[in-house]
This record gives structure tokens, C-alpha cells and sequence, in this order.
């Protein structure tokens, strides 16, 4: 017998516009800014601000867009870096004067660095609890079996990657011919429910797929909110091949 798609708690709120991402584990402005440096393969002591600010924004609208909890501290550092970007634009002084002015992006990379540092020791904490935990427990056989052996090992996805994916799916969708009369909207629940039950049939699937259905942009928003509330809820897991590799999502 399959079982049944799990559904959401009580006091879900089914409603987008009601409805705020909240994940446990969310990472703040600092790991944007180190997720688009890694990305663009750039020197962290050298950042190209107008690049960096540019791709910034640009993930600045898909939070306030699906209502984030935290996009409050995100508006702060897009502040930051536009005027960092102003004062670059700037004449600058003569680097021989005693009196010339600092790097306006030094004060950031400093920050970067700290950030970076706390963030290797949390994560050197982390894989010691891990191969703890690994000598009592067997891996996730069914995972590693769905994705195989070959290529680069599936690494688990973290926010701004599938965040990344989705804007891809977003820029796709705007090539598409629009719909005149849109349909009835779908709730995050029932979504939620759609998705599991296709998961059930299918035990992963990537994250591409999981949008096929969605003929505009309110039914794709729907589905990335279903797919956040999934993973903060452990309902399913989401791996991705490399650093930015393919994304694909399986049921627990």
C-alpha cells in the first residue's frame, strides 16, 4: 500500500501573501555576499562591487518577492554596498598622499573574512558530530542509489542555490507566451500535497521538473514557498552535483 502525502500541521496559513518564510537554518546577507563570490570565482580582497551589487539586487527582489523574514537585514547590506559602489565611482586620491582614504570595500571584506573564519570552525564543529554520528549509523544508501556513482558527488543544496534555480525558472517562464486568464490558485498545502504525491511515484525528481505544471508566475512562487516549507519540515531533501551543479529533490 503507498502511503498517504503527509500534510501540513495545523495553523498552516495557506495563503502566499499571508504566508512567511521562516527556515531554521536561513543564511543572512554575509553568505549571499560569499555565495556570489564563490559563483563569480572572484578575489574576496578585490570584489568587484558593481558586478556583486548587480547579482545582489537581483536576489534582493526574489526575497521580498516571497515575503522572507529576514529581508529587512538584506535591504541593510544592499544599502551597504550601493554606496560603496558610489564611493568608487569617486576620483580617488593619489595612493602616495599620506592622507588618501582607504578602500571603501575594505571595512566589508573585513567582515567577510571574520564571518568566513567562524563559519569553518561551526562547520569543522559540524563534520566532527557528523563522522560521531557516522560510526553508529549506516549512510543514506537509497539516496546514493537514486543518484548513482558516477560524476561529482551530490552535496546537500543550500538556500541561495536553490534560490539561483529558481530565477532561472523565473527567467524561462518570461519567454513563455502569458496566459490570458489565469487560474484558480492553487494553496501552499495543496501543493505541498501535489508534490509529495509526485515524489511518491517517483522517489526524486529535479528541480526543474517540479515546476512543469505551473502556468504563471503566482503558481511558480507557490511551488518554490511549498518546496522551502518541504524542507524545513522535513518532508524531503535536496542534493545538488557540486557547488552549482544540477539540483534534484527526493522524499524522506
Amino acid at each position: 500500500m503507498r502511503p498517504q502525502p503527509q500534510v501540513p500541521e495545523p495553523g498552516f496559513e495557506s495563503s502566499p501573501d499571508a504566508y512567511t518564510v521562516a527556515l531554521d537554518a536561513f543564511s543572512g546577507p554575509l553568505d549571499l555576499l560569499i555565495h556570489l563570490i564563490k559563483r563569480n570565482e572572484v578575489n574576496i580582497y578585490d570584489i568587484p562591487i558593481a558586478l556583486i551589487t548587480a547579482q545582489y539586487l537581483e536576489y534582493l527582489e526574489i526575497i521580498e518577492e516571497l515575503n522572507l523574514d529576514v529581508a529587512g537585514d538584506f535591504i541593510v547590506m544592499a544599502a551597504t554596498l550601493i554606496h560603496i559602489k558610489s564611493r568608487l565611482l569617486l576620483p580617488r586620491p593619489d595612493p602616495s598622499q599620506e592622507d588618501a582614504d582607504d578602500d571603501p570595500r575594505d571595512a566589508l571584506v573585513n567582515r567577510l573574512i571574520e564571518y568566513q573564519k567562524f563559519k569553518a570552525a561551526a562547520g569543522l564543529l559540524h563534520e566532527r558530530e557528523e563522522w560521531r554520528s557516522a560510526q553508529w549509523q549506516r549512510p543514506d544508501e537509497r539516496v546514493a542509489g537514486i543518484a548513482g556513482d558516477d560524476g561529482e558527488p551530490e552535496v546537500e543544496a543550500d538556500l541561495f542555490s536553490l534560490m539561483a534555480a529558481f530565477k532561472a525558472v523565473l527567467d524561462r517562464a518570461r519567454q513563455r507566451p502569458k496566459v490570458a486568464i489565469p487560474g484558480a490558485q492553487v494553496s501552499i498545502e495543496a501543493r505541498i500535497a501535489q508534490l509529495l504525491a509526485r515524489l511518491s511515484q517517483s522517489e526524486a525528481c529535479g528541480f526543474e521538473e517540479l515546476f512543469e505544471d505551473a502556468d504563471c508566475r503566482q503558481d511558480l512562487i507557490v511551488t518554490f514557498l511549498a518546496l522551502l516549507e518541504m524542507i524545513r519540515t522535513r518532508m524531503v531533501r535536496v542534493f545538488q552535483a557540486g557547488m552549482f551543479g544540477t539540483i534534484r529533490v527526493y522524499r524522506r
